[in-house]
């Protein structure tokens, strides 16, 4: 199966059906960006710590798979000089719309997270990359390009899902049933029947893939960052969510500059 074309369809979909992630923010958020009041998520709820930025105005800022009117919008209306890459040709133009309206410079285009390959050694200050790299069967050559297009010196900022979230069946867990049944690292293509997953096409679900820890903070490590600070956040509206925290941010340092 042709897990980025399938995902690719699914977010067209998601982005039909109004997923939260790809509607646009409103007029009145970029003014407060360009006012210096801003803040933008890695996770479902808790706002990055500013300090994780450093100096934002005029920076090479990469937004990696953070497609759908929102964070790149505002990080480019406080100042930064931002690219954004991501899979989805729907989510792409609330980007391009907010844009439009609100006469924001920004460089939109469309590629897979894991392949930067368009882009030079040392392209960017910062890699903003909020949780996205469920989406893929492996993060390591997404911290190995990250690592690559980061000037020495520069930063990246990743959310992602902790891998305890994935022993747990998703319809379960909307029923408040919490019972490990999978195995990590985890994959929709080992534990969904063949049947299943023709409906999360149909559905227009993505397909998602559970990383561990070593993936995730061993694999930045590997591919030569400094983890410099963590965080966790919650999951609003779910069962997991009132108990532990299921997702974790990290701020990560290529030596350096």
């Amino acid at each position: 199966m042709d897990v980025l074309e399938f995902n690719r369809e699914a977010w067209e979909r998601q982005a039909a059906k109004g997923n939260p992630w790809t509607v646009p923010v409103g007029p009145e958020v970029i003014a407060a960006a360009r006012a210096g009041r801003w803040d933008v998520v890695l996770t479902p709820a808790r706002a990055v710590p500013r300090a994780w930025f450093g100096g934002l105005a005029g920076a090479r800022v990469l937004a990696l798979a953070s497609g759908g009117g929102q964070q790149a919008c505002v990080l480019a209306a406080a100042g930064a000089s931002v690219t954004l890459l991501d899979l989805s040709p729907s989510q792409l133009e609330r980007d391009r719309a907010v844009a439009d309206r609100d006469g924001l410079a920004m460089v939109i285009q469309a590629g897979d997270m894991c392949d930067l390959s368009r882009f030079p050694d040392g392209a960017f200050d910062l890699v903003f990359h909020p949780v996205s790299n469920v989406f893929v069967p492996d993060p390591v050559p997404v911290w190995r390009e990250c690592f690559r297009v980061l000037r020495p010196g520069g930063r990246l900022l990743a959310g992602f899902c902790q891998p305890f979230a994935f022993l747990f069946d998703d319809d379960e867990m909307e029923r408040g049933e919490l019972v490990a049944r999978h195995r990590v690292p985890y994959s929709d293509l080992v534990a969904r029947s063949p049947e299943r997953l023709e409906r999360m096409r149909a559905e227009g679900e993505p397909l998602a893939f559970g990383h561990t820890l070593e993936a995730q903070l061993g694999g930045q490590l590997e591919a030569g960052f400094t983890l410099a600070a963590l965080y966790e956040d919650g999951w609003p509206g779910h069962a997991l969510g009132e108990l532990i925290a299921p997702f974790m941010a990290t701020l990560a340092i290529r030596p350096g500059g």
